[in-house]
C-alpha cells in the first residue's frame, strides 16, 4: 500500500525537520511547507492530482496562521474531511476551542513527544476516524 501524504507546515526548520521525520519513519509520505500561504498552494495544486491525506500545522506562523490555514481548506470539497492536527506553543485556553471551531481533529502541544505525535496521527489516520 503507498505511503499517505501528508503535508506539514511549521516556519521553525528544525521544528518541521523533526515532525516530517517522525513521519516519515511511521511509514508516511511528507512534504514540508514553511508557511500557511505556501501550505495553502501546495494543497490547491495537489487536489488536481492526489489531495494530502492529513495536515499537521503550527498556529503562529508570519503570513496565514494555522486557524486561518485549517479554515481555507475545511473549505475546499477535497479537504472536507482530511484529518488536520495542529500543533503549538501557544498556551492561551482558549487556542484548542479555536482549532476545533477552524476545523482542526486534534491539537497536540510544542514541545511535542515524537511518541505521542505519531500515536496521535496514526489514531486519526485509521479507518475508524474517518466519516
Amino acid at each position: 500500500m503507498p505511503a499517505k501524504p501528508i503535508l506539514v507546515v511549521d516556519d521553525s526548520p528544525s521544528i518541521r525537520s523533526m515532525i516530517a521525520a517522525c513521519l516519515r519513519v511511521g511509514g508516511y509520505e511528507v512534504t514540508e511547507a514553511s508557511a500557511g500561504d505556501e501550505a495553502h498552494q501546495l494543497a490547491c495544486r495537489a487536489q488536481e492530482g492526489a489531495p494530502f491525506a492529513m495536515l499537521v500545522t503550527d498556529q503562529v506562523m508570519p503570513g496565514m496562521d494555522g486557524l486561518t490555514l485549517i479554515s481555507r481548506l475545511r473549505a475546499e470539497p477535497r479537504y472536507a474531511t482530511i484529518p488536520m492536527l495542529m500543533l503549538t506553543t501557544e498556551s492561551e485556553g482558549q487556542i484548542r476551542e479555536k482549532a476545533r471551531a477552524a476545523g482542526a481533529s486534534g491539537f497536540l502541544p510544542k514541545p511535542f513527544d515524537p511518541e505521542q505525535l505519531m500515536q496521535s496521527v496514526d489514531a486519526l489516520m485509521s479507518p475508524s476516524s474517518e466519516g
